[in-house]
């Protein structure tokens, strides 16, 4: 086997506004450049302890047990649903978008007997149609997609949800992989049991090492299972000796990608979880304004529309990957297109963290106005720019 010859790396400087990752914060690419230390060295240990109280603050929890699993947010996901949900368990799960399908298979190798409540995509769940699943299924565990990324859409009335649950000694799994740090979220206040993200997000941070929490509640089901979950890596009834008082070791924890987590969640603490949900708000807003003026449309409407990821319709006529091909070539900015039920129906334009900042919102609106003039859609780029400025306030 002959030797490979490998130039020194050097990625393109991408503008990231697709569903994640974000672009990362220049404070937390310096904390990946401090000095390693061992997963068990008593400065790492404290590390560990701030990073919990960060991620508590961020959950607006007091989640006892909040810990960043290592792996990427599908681990955190696979942690939630892989403890949660045993044998036997009926798990309800919601059928409006791709990840809750992702959530049906995750419970299904878990062991867990699948029931669905439909809602089409590009829609929330209504709490009406989750009553009338509850009472014909008798879920033990009920899983939804707080922000789903593969629809734009952000779902409202979480605690109505809840409460349906809880009146029905059910236990709740809240995917918010993209609303952590950029859409509100209360997990004590809002009766979830269970909630997990990603750090590439809103968090503008590597992926690497993902939030998840438990309520005292779902941590007593979870140490109580008769059977073992079938992942020894991500059983946190082992992995509570480690990220417990014990400390004991488990595995050797990502140390770099927690340096970055802890950092990027400064940064959050720093500003404010509620301010930065604003500055999400307004950010995205002002993207919202600018394709709308250009003559696009957005995918959800405004009552469930989520500022993190932007779901807007492709024009008649026009290719989506052509889009997103030239936006990479012409102004080395990232966008998505659709998944599942909307492939090839919308792109998917993230609005998340450290990318969520006026010269980057203006810089998509510009590109994407051009890119779909290429293709001969009939846009307005100019009263784009201007609507987006205005709700900037420039």
């Amino acid at each position: 086997m002959e030797k490979p010859t490998v130039g020194e790396l050097t990625p393109p400087n991408r503008t990231l506004l697709g569903p994640g990752p974000s672009e990362v914060h220049p404070r937390v690419l310096r904390a990946m450049s401090t000095p390693l230390v061992g997963h068990l060295d008593p400065t790492f240990v404290d590390i560990m302890d701030e990073v919990q109280a960060l991620l508590r603050y961020a959950f607006r929890t007091n989640n006892e047990w909040t810990i960043p699993v290592s792996g990427t947010g599908s681990a955190s996901m696979e942690a939630a649903i892989g403890n949660v949900v045993e044998p036997g368990d009926t798990v309800l799960v919601p059928t409006n978008g791709y990840f809750g399908g992702r959530m049906a298979e995750m419970a299904r190798r878990a062991g867990g007997t699948i029931v669905r409540v439909g809602a089409p995509w590009g829609e929330p769940l209504d709490p009406a149609d989750v009553q009338a699943a509850f009472e014909e299924h008798r879920p033990d565990v009920f899983g939804f997609v707080h922000a789903e990324t593969s629809t734009g859409v952000l779902q409202p009335n979480v605690p109505e949800l809840t409460d349906i649950a809880h009146d029905h000694d059910a236990y709740v799994i809240a995917d918010c992989v993209t609303s952590l740090g950029g859409v509100e979220l209360r997990v004590d206040e809002w009766g979830i049991d269970v909630a997990y993200a990603g750090a590439q997000k809103c968090l503008s941070c590597p992926p690497g090492a993902s939030p998840l929490t438990l309520s005292d509640r779902a941590m007593e089901k979870v140490l109580a299972r008769e059977e073992s979950p079938r992942s020894w890596y991500l059983d946190l009834g082992l992995l509570e000796g480690y990220w417990g008082d014990e400390r004991s070791y488990h595995h050797t924890a990502p140390v770099t990608n927690v340096y970055a987590l802890r950092e990027a969640l400064r940064l959050v603490s720093e500003e404010g979880i509620e301010a930065r949900w604003e500055r999400h708000r307004r950010m995205a807003g002002a993207l919202k304004a600018g394709v709308e003026a250009m003559g696009l449309r957005m995918n959800a409407p405004e009552e469930y529309w989520l500022p993190s990821l932007n779901a807007v319709r492709v024009p008649e006529g026009v290719t989506d990957t052509d889009v997103t091909a030239y936006l990479l070539e012409q102004y080395d900015l990232e966008i998505a297109t659709g998944l599942g039920d909307l492939d090839g129906e919308i792109f998917r334009i993230g609005c998340m963290g450290y990318s969520a900042r006026p010269e980057t919102v203006s810089y998509l609106v510009s590109a994407l106005g051009d890119a779909l003039q290429k293709q001969g859609a009939d846009v307005d780029v100019n009263a784009g720019l201007s609507a987006t400025s205005r709700a900037l306030g420039e």
